[in-house]
């Protein structure tokens, strides 16, 4: 349909018009929908042709609905556009309505070139800007993977070289452990002869404390200050008039010992330490890059927490050693000292040691016959306990057989109540019964009191029985302190003429 005074630019249907999604721009992709879908437009609405010709309108879409009539009378030129506005007062069928639109409301060719040329140009420019970072990514990625695989080579060749060092002088300090710990244990050694030697031989102070140590926990009536005990303070006497000349040489071997085990304290501590750093290095020098247990520790370049240098060090371990070396040989020249003490105190205390142990031979004994006695008394009390808990159960018994005899004679006495009248007579029956239930209860007051009895009886048998395993176990336990305690360290006695040999 032409208009007069325009140039045609298009034939248009009087049907619905398919239009092609890429023709439109986005915002009428997005909100396009068939013309059949919407209502006829409302007459009072504004005329297109007042709007001015700009790329923003869009297409304005209506029902077509067309009649014959009015078909033919539109199909009539009109010259000017002073004749299309007059059309805005005139009811028109949808499809005129649809095609004015279309024509006020289309892009001109030029501007669709004109934006085809500019998406290839933008296109174009893109691409090239990422190819051009495409490659500088490529080029930046394999020099960054070199420089990071040079980089950790040459920190693994260095923790290799590190975990060299800590290896010899771990070695080093090992060896010299093993030597202190050796010199240690046999100045331990003559230490503790020199202690025997003063406590339990020559001078056996140490057997005769521990014997009266032990002594003491003899219990209850058993605590007593018998001849043993007697010959045992006896012998810590004599025994103490012999410290004076040793007491020196211990506390001498004691002050060695506690520098050795403190040289020996820092070789084990440099040597632990060495360990773990060595294997702290053996795990980073195994570290992948496929490792498990990688994760990102941020800022832990920045702290530095070294206390020493390679220098520092090397000195630090060499002078552990050195240390180590020079107290052993102080504690060899203390090990001649204690020989030669031991070798001059023989067999000075070797009567009283005698005198202790036949005292306590005696007293052990005496107590053995006590025990057996206590025995032979507690053995009686359980049997006599065994008859009175039976006696016990029996009274109990016969206590539970008068309970159905008392039921009857009760439960005969209050069916005789419900008798009507005059048959409610006191007969020799209901005498009978009432003296049959106070006999009832009287046997059963009479036997719970001779339960009650037989039981104090037995909670006394019980005390006894308790209190003779209480004097059975303080029997037990003096002869077990005097027996495996005491005599058990002093059945033979432990100083030859020469004890100690280096």
């Amino acid at each position: 349909m032409e208009y007069m005074g325009h140039t045609q630019t298009a034939t248009y249907m009087t049907g619905p018009r398919q239009l092609t999604q890429a023709t439109l721009p986005s915002i009428m992709q997005s909100s396009y929908k068939p013309f059949d879908t919407y209502p006829a437009p409302s007459p009072l609405r504004r005329s297109l042709t007042t709007l001015p010709w700009r790329p923003s309108t869009y297409y304005q879409t209506a029902q077509t609905n067309p009649t014959t009539a009015i078909s033919k009378s539109m199909n009539e030129p009109l010259s000017t556009r002073n004749q299309l506005s007059q059309l805005d007062n005139i009811k028109v069928p949808p499809v005129f309505a649809a095609s004015r639109n279309a024509l006020y409301t289309r892009y001109t060719p030029n501007d669709w070139s004109s934006s085809n040329q500019t998406n290839y140009m933008s296109s174009d420019r893109v691409r090239s800007g990422a190819e051009r970072v495409r490659l500088d990514t490529i080029r930046l990625c394999r020099e960054t993977d070199d420089k990071t695989r040079r980089t950790q080579t040459d920190v693994g060749k260095k923790l290799g070289e590190r975990i060299g060092d800590i290896s010899f002088w771990k070695t080093e300090l090992n060896h010299e452990t093993d030597n202190m710990i050796a010199e240690t244990n046999a100045l331990n050694e003559a230490k503790r002869v020199l202690e025997k030697a003063l406590a339990e031989t020559e001078n056996p102070l140490h057997v005769a404390q521990e014997c009266l140590y032990h002594r003491e926990k003899r219990q209850a009536i058993d605590l007593v200050h018998d001849n043993p005990e007697k010959e045992l303070i006896r012998e810590v006497d004599i025994i103490k008039r012999c410290q004076n000349k040793m007491r020196d040489i211990v506390d001498k071997s004691n002050v060695q010992i506690g520098l050795n085990r403190a040289a020996q304290h820092e070789l084990e501590k440099d040597s632990g330490d060495k360990f773990a750093a060595q294997s702290l290095d053996e795990t980073c020098h195994g570290m992948r890059n496929a490792s498990r247990g990688l994760a990102f520790h941020n800022g832990v370049h920045r702290i530095d927490n070294t206390v020493s240098v390679p220098e520092s060090w090397a000195k630090f371990t060499n002078d552990n050693i050195q240390r180590s070396q020079s107290e052993r040989a102080a504690s060899k020249h203390m090990r001649n000292e204690i020989e030669s003490v031991l070798n001059a105190c023989a067999n000075e205390m070797w009567q009283e040691w005698n005198a202790v142990n036949v005292a306590l031979t005696g007293r052990m004994q005496d107590t053995t016959d006590a025990r057996n006695k206590l025995q032979t008394h507690l053995s009686k009390v359980l049997q006599e306990i065994f008859d009175m808990e039976k006696n016990i159960e029996l009274l109990k018994k016969s206590i539970q057989d008068k309970v159905s005899p008392m039921q009857v004679a009760q439960t005969r006495l209050d069916t005789r109540i419900r008798r009507p009248n005059v048959e409610l007579c006191r007969d020799p029956v209901q005498h009978r019964l009432v003296s049959e239930v106070s006999e009832i209860s009287e046997t059963v007051d009479y036997l719970q009191a001779q339960l009650r009895q037989s039981e104090n009886t037995l909670q006394e048998l019980l005390r006894t029985k308790s209190t003779l395993e209480q004097d059975l176990s303080v029997k037990n336990n003096s002869l077990f302190i005097d027996r495996e305690k005491c005599l058990g360290m002093r059945k033979t006695f432990p100083m030859a003429p020469r004890v100690v040999s280096f």
